[in-house]
């Protein structure tokens, strides 16, 4: 679709009208509240409730954005694991500032945090991968992810060629694949309201525990 049939971009426009977050719910722990909004949408079964946008530095200092899945909350930090010859892994081990951001949008809320990334301990990376699909399992190691590939076809070619590789064996945790816990310093909640007066309540890292505030939208 070209740019003249797009349709009138400034005319896109909701009006939310749900209860919003009120000061009271607020609560002191932003853990408590995120666990309590995360059950929340996954009880009306939005797709993927645990998808969550990861936006990183790379070398040159451009930032670059993805979505993965959010696959545990330990101890106040959120894990999620990929390849680790990826680009978001490479930026992350470079400079491990990051965000994330969980856009539960059905619900009119969304959920940004800010931290810094750690790889996962590996005895803890070869649990979760045992509990894979086996298919999942096999995907891990066909894929050379962000690597440029010449069609479909040829990464199908590859699954294939991994997949015979492995038949009748156990499929082993590759070198190349972890995971990174992400320890929040700032967690914002955004509740959509009336007349673009969102709710916004940001929480920050302090060495006496959390503390947070009410934003202006």
């Amino acid at each position: 679709m070209s740019s003249a049939e797009l349709p009138d971009l400034s005319a896109i426009r909701t009006e939310y009208a749900t209860v919003g977050l009120s000061d009271e719910a607020a609560l002191d722990d932003p853990f408590e509240l995120f666990s309590k909004w995360f059950a929340e949408v996954a009880s009306v079964g939005l797709l993927e409730p645990n998808a969550m946008e990861v936006a990183t530095i790379g070398p040159d200092g451009s930032p670059t954005s993805r979505m993965v899945l959010l696959k545990g909350i330990e101890q106040g930090t959120f894990h999620f694991y990929t390849n680790l010859e990826s680009a978001k892994a490479r930026d992350l081990l470079a400079d491990p500032r990051c965000a994330l951001l969980f856009p539960w949008y059905p619900l009119q809320r969304q959920v940004r945090i800010v931290g810094s990334a750690s790889l996962i301990p590996r005895a803890e990376v070869m649990e979760y991968y045992a509990k894979r699909p086996r298919a999942a399992q096999i995907g891990a190691w066909a894929s050379h992810q962000s690597s440029p590939i010449d069609s479909r076809s040829a990464l199908d070619q590859q699954y294939a060629a991994t997949e015979a590789r492995f038949t009748d064996d156990e499929v082993p945790c590759p070198d190349f694949w972890g995971g990174f816990s992400v320890e929040a310093d700032q967690i914002e909640f955004w509740h959509g309201r009336l007349n673009r007066l969102h709710d916004r309540i940001h929480y920050l890292r302090t060495p006496d525990g959390w503390r947070h505030e009410r934003l202006q939208p």
